[in-house]
């Protein structure tokens, strides 16, 4: 049975990659798996019906024959679990790439999203002018740890993985911001995943919304 996904019908991101769809979108174009996308808007979120699927009225979900799954991390490791291309093999090696999938979402993102809501969402608040340079000394405190890291690797334990997957699409929101270049191994690194055809072709389906163009490719 061919999943079915959800998604903003108006992205905030107007179609630059950084909503949390793409990364669900970029694994399954990995696994060379079809998808169907259900568009939502900001209204139908909140109401019961999605609800039901996700709690919290946000986007992805998941659903697929009796399954009905959301949070994104979660999504990216059933569809990593289920299809080959994700996870290695090698019992040690699938649970590193597991450990990164959680470094991703709980050590490096959450600093990110900081940054993010303090400029968009608290930016006329009083304590935000004190705030972001506490936040960008955390952000920069994680990605000089990852940098280090890193190094001259390719991707960050040995082929790529879903580790790198979530990863490269939580370093991506930082961007706008212009910090991700002081780390040029990061740069390089996003650089790579963002090359990937399963990036490419994700990104293409996700900015197809926004264009109202049909994605090609």
């Amino acid at each position: 049975m061919t999943p079915t996904i959800t998604a903003f019908e108006s992205s905030p991101d107007r179609g630059q990659g950084l909503a949390r769809d793409m990364r669900v979108r970029w694994a399954l174009e990995e696994a060379g798996q079809p998808y169907d996308v259900r568009l939502v808007s900001f209204k139908a979120m909140k109401e019961p019906a999605h609800r039901a699927l996700h709690p919290f009225g946000q986007i992805p979900t998941y659903e697929e024959g009796g399954v009905a799954l959301f949070e994104s991390g979660a999504i990216v490791f059933h569809v990593a679990q289920r299809h080959a291309g994700l996870l290695p093999d090698e019992a040690n090696a699938r649970a590193r790439a597991i450990t990164w999938m959680f470094a991703a979402l709980n050590t490096i993102e959450p600093p990110i999203i900081d940054l993010q809501t303090a400029k968009f969402a608290e930016g006329d608040k009083p304590w935000t002018a004190e705030r972001l340079p506490l936040i960008k000394d955390r952000i920069r405190a994680r990605l000089g740890e990852l940098s280090d890291y890193l190094g001259e690797a390719e991707w960050l334990d040995g082929a790529f993985s879903a580790g790198d997957l979530v990863m490269v699409h939580a370093l991506l929101r930082l961007r706008p911001s212009g910090m991700l270049d002081e780390y040029p191994n990061l740069a390089a690194y996003v650089a790579r995943g963002e090359a990937r055809p399963a990036f490419k072709r994700a990104f293409a389906a996700q900015l197809a919304v926004f264009t109202g163009k049909p994605a090609t490719g």
